[in-house]
């Protein structure tokens, strides 16, 4: 820690975090941009009728139809909440989509499979093909950038695209909320088709399946964001950012409704995260828990002193037991896994993207963001949280 060490004087986020301003008051960027977030999407009232005019809007939208919209689910309490809130409480018909990279928590596939069938939701899960998933999780470790789960999350992604184009759904539903997770850093978590398959054409070794609109595989760039958006007239809908959601209050109810069991640990639906979060504080000196409990904090739900006190200590999430079982689900040795992570750090900067483009196309991204043809999040993140 050096003598020019800051920390936010509001939440907790600091100078390891990329791209962080402070103002006079010791108050950081990132809380800034939570405030600004806060009075565009805000709740009671007018929070709860802007819900129930989305609810409107998908429900004439899916008339006729098996589905009026497709809901990403993996088990842990924001996307159990929302699949929850959905169905009991606006009347919505989704179809959950899970994605399957192989590396899934039983006891959050455990709670999906519980919550749909209470809830009387068909529950379609995309597993990958296991030989791309595993290799771009080996590309991405020898890439050494902090953002090692890009195929994860792009597949995500493209599960829900991918199977509301084949069922001719306009209506993504997704379960987060920048309230209770706060927005990564860009360099910590950069999204990126391109630099996806630069990663890729430099480390992986196994051929990525071409594109195709219902089986999109791990594709997501530009042209096949323009296909969804425009062509098909999907869009994005952050049912949370307009929720009187408190984590602390949701566990019970899920436990009462559907018999949901916490995974251990937020984010735990994925063991990956085991190794994500052990490689980010051990390669990178990053800890994730900051930008997420700093969202607690500005949302009033957790006391900066418990947030401090947390992340005095190791993340419980890095179980080395789950650490070793993910090293050996990818084929690796410990002494494999070592070498390739003794990789110097690097960052998405130092391989092809799309980031200049997106710059430029700075105003454009806010429309789209403003109207959900990609998600709300995205100019905020690619344009207030670092470089």
């Amino acid at each position: 820690m050096t003598s020019s060490y800051q920390c936010c004087t509001r939440c907790i986020m600091d100078t390891t975090v990329p791209g962080i301003r402070f103002d006079d008051r010791g108050e950081c960027n990132f809380c800034l941009l939570h405030d600004k977030m806060d009075q565009s999407f805000p709740l009671g009232e007018a929070g709860q009728q802007k819900v129930q005019e989305m609810a409107a809007d998908i429900k004439a939208l899916g008339k006729g139809r098996k589905y009026d919209c497709v809901l990403g689910v993996s088990g842990g309490r924001d996307s159990s909440f929302t699949l929850w809130y959905c169905v009991t409480q606006l009347g919505l018909r989704p179809l959950a989509v899970h994605f399957n990279d192989g590396f899934g928590n039983p006891v959050a596939g455990e709670n999906m499979l519980k919550a749909c069938r209470k809830l009387g939701v068909e529950m379609r899960t995309i597993t990958s093909d296991w030989r791309e998933s595993k290799d771009l999780k080996i590309a991405f470790l020898k890439a050494s950038t902090p953002d090692m789960e890009e195929g994860t999350d792009v597949g995500i992604a493209t599960a829900l695209y991918g199977v509301a184009a084949k069922e001719g759904i306009q209506r993504i539903i997704i379960g987060q909320s920048f309230r209770t997770e706060g927005i990564a850093p860009l360099s910590w978590n950069y999204l990126d088709g391109k630099y996806l398959k630069a990663v890729h054409k430099r480390f992986g070794t196994v051929p990525l399946r071409p594109w195709s609109p219902n089986d999109p595989g791990f594709n997501l760039g530009l042209k096949e964001m323009f296909y969804y958006a425009f062509v098909r007239r999907i869009k994005t809908v952050t049912l949370l950012y307009h929720v009187d959601y408190v984590r602390s209050e949701v566990d019970e109810l899920l436990e009462r409704e559907l018999e949901w069991q916490n995974p251990g640990a937020h984010y735990f639906d994925d063991l990956y995260q085991s190794v994500i979060y052990y490689l980010n504080r051990t390669k990178f000196n990053i800890d994730r828990r900051l930008f997420n409990y700093s969202a607690l904090i500005r949302s009033g739900q957790m006391s900066r002193e418990t947030a401090l006190a947390r992340t005095s200590r190791i993340n419980s999430i890095e179980d080395p037991r789950v650490i070793d079982l993910c090293i050996k689900r990818l084929g690796l040795t410990r002494a494999e896994f070592d070498q390739i992570v003794a990789a110097p750090p690097r960052t998405f900067h130092d391989y092809p993207n799309n980031y200049r483009l997106i710059r430029r196309l700075r105003w454009p991204i806010k429309v789209l963001s403003r109207m959900n043809l990609i998600p709300e999040s995205a100019h905020d993140k690619y344009f207030n949280c670092g470089t």
